[in-house]
């Protein structure tokens, strides 16, 4: 078995998440809970099977969305990996319902920061072991710090 780190490769200000399923109906029931959750959402997915003709199935509302989650797709190359790329929608807007669907057994990640996915690779294919998902601690934040992110909450509409 070799252990890999691959790139997730996206524009800095866009939003992704990685998770894992495992059925072929994943496409669809994800795109229906996306838009749903959030009218006029902009996004992409890719989805990989892990049998059978072993396709890469995507659907989405943004052409731009779609072919990044594709790109990574086929850099990832691990059956069942689902990626969906956001263009103007924050994960934490869709994250609970996609816990909700009933074939979504993972999520690895939801951010738009740096993100390396960590790999294993045997005869058999690959396989999502973790993930880096942006740096390391620089420090403890100060009182204020604190404050900041508490008025940065309130200014984006998160907290009132």
């Amino acid at each position: 078995m070799k252990i890999l780190s691959t790139a997730i490769k996206k524009p800095s200000e866009i939003n992704f998440i990685l998770a894992q399923s495992h059925f072929i109906k994943t496409v669809e029931d994800v795109y229906e809970t996306l838009v749903e959750a959030v009218p006029g959402i902009k996004f992409g997915i890719a989805f990989v099977e892990a049998s059978g003709p072993r396709k890469i199935r995507t659907a989405g509302t943004d052409q731009e969305m779609i072919k990044l989650a594709i790109a990574n797709a086929k850099n990832i190359g691990c059956g069942h990996s689902l990626l969906i790329f956001l263009k103007n929608v924050f994960p934490i807007n869709v994250l609970n319902r996609l816990k909700n669907i009933s074939e979504v057994v993972t999520i690895f990640c939801a951010t738009s920061n740096p993100v390396e996915v960590i790999l294993a690779q045997t005869k058999q294919g690959r396989a999502i072991l973790g993930v880096v998902d942006g740096g390391s601690p620089s420090g403890v934040e100060n009182a204020d710090e604190e404050k900041e992110r508490k008025n940065f909450l309130r200014k984006i509409g998160y907290k009132l």
